[in-house]
């Protein structure tokens, strides 16, 4: 089996783009992957117009081989951009070995450890409105999901720390009173506080027993954690924005996170997923993985999730079967808060690419938040 071709769809959402990746082969088997980074995708489809004369002609069984050429080959080391070009290639090369075996992904990465993976959805809660979080994360409640999740407010474009951190601690504690105390929490801080704000934030909201604190910090400097960790009792979770296992060694290898924000869509996909997670074995982290994308995304996250054993949650903003209907008309299945397994070879999914032609790309913007003063802040 050889690889004949490569090709890029960036699909309108309706909201935001999704960039979804095809490989073919020249036995009729082709596997699909996605990228992340929102925002950049036309970055992501340039770096993957150079990877075409490097993979076509290549077998897509030899997935290490062809992982190690792409991220080493530009003598540059690859990293987000790239990297996220290299991660939905990865993903399609393990959907088409899936597919060529007639087997699950999870069988390739060692069988099924769980029956079923738990998520959290998205409630909203970045505005200065409290009633509608509530009433988000009682429908979410209503609908079987386990956890609710929002992430740290903003007044419009404006986000000042004392202001966001006031509200928080109303949120949680109207969340909490709504939802009971079998519901778990996440919360999202997005990179968007300093050290100072974010341990405020960690010991006010501790007695309402957080499942975690997302991103209390920003990634560009992991070493900051180090003063965060033994500062705080409530679990934190990070590694969204990283995109290789040298990027989370020093967290995983000081322990200063509990579970990791993997994103197979820009850490290099299963074939660097699978190592990082198993590094963060062995040191007692769990699995959070990262998933903000499409059904693409999601199915590759479900898949790594039932092959390892650390895993703790999995992030779902939506219900499998409510987004993108159209273009990967099947998906992932959902019950009571839980992605079930499928016994369908690869991912599982189907992508028709004519409609993803019929929904093409947008040139959009992420939202961009500023302080009072008129400087720039984390979005």
């Amino acid at each position: 089996m050889k690889i004949t071709n490569v090709e890029a769809f960036p699909v309108w959402g309706g909201f935001r783009n999704f960039l979804f990746v095809v490989v073919d082969t020249d036995e009729g088997i082709s596997g699909v992957g996605e990228a992340g980074i929102t925002g950049r995708e036309l970055a992501v489809m340039g770096a993957l117009e150079h990877f075409k004369p490097l993979l076509i002609g290549q077998d897509p069984a030899r997935i290490e081989h062809l992982w190690q050429l792409l991220f080493r080959g530009g003598f540059f080391p690859a990293e987000r951009i790239v990297m996220a070009a290299i991660s939905a290639v990865d993903i399609a090369l393990w959907d088409i070995k899936g597919q060529a075996l007639g087997v699950p992904i999870y069988e390739l990465l060692g069988g099924r450890v769980r029956d079923k993976v738990v998520c959290y959805p998205h409630n909203g809660g970045e505005t200065m409105e409290l009633a509608p979080l509530v009433e988000s994360c009682l429908a979410s409640k209503a609908q079987g999901w386990k956890f609710v999740r929002w992430g740290l407010p903003a007044n419009g474009d404006i986000l000042e720390p004392r202001e966001a951190l006031a509200l928080t601690l109303r949120q949680f504690q109207a969340v909490r009173e709504a939802v009971g105390a079998e519901i778990e929490i996440c919360f999202d801080v997005h990179t968007r506080l300093d050290l100072p704000d974010a341990l405020r934030l960690c010991h006010a909201v501790e007695p309402f027993q957080p499942f975690f604190i997302e991103d209390p910090l920003r990634s560009e400097n992991p070493d900051s954690f180090k003063t965060l960790r033994p500062r705080t009792r409530v679990p934190l979770a990070a590694g969204e924005q990283f995109s290789s296992k040298w990027e989370f060694r020093q967290l995983i290898e000081e322990e200063w996170m509990d579970y990791a924000r993997i994103d197979l869509c820009i850490v290099g996909g299963f074939t660097e997923a699978k190592k990082i997670a198993g590094w963060c074995e062995t040191h007692y982290i769990k699995l959070a993985l990262h998933n903000p994308l499409g059904p693409v995304s999601t199915a590759a996250c479900l898949q790594l999730n039932l092959a390892c054993s650390n895993f703790a949650v999995q992030e779902q903003p939506a219900r499998p079967g409510t987004v993108l209907t159209d273009v990967v008309p099947v998906q992932a299945e959902w019950a009571d808060g839980y992605l079930l397994p499928s016994t369908r070879p690869g991912l599982g999914i189907v992508f028709d690419r004519d409609a993803a032609r019929r929904h093409p790309f947008r040139m959009t913007e992420p939202p961009h938040l500023r302080r009072l003063d008129g400087s720039f802040t984390n979005w």
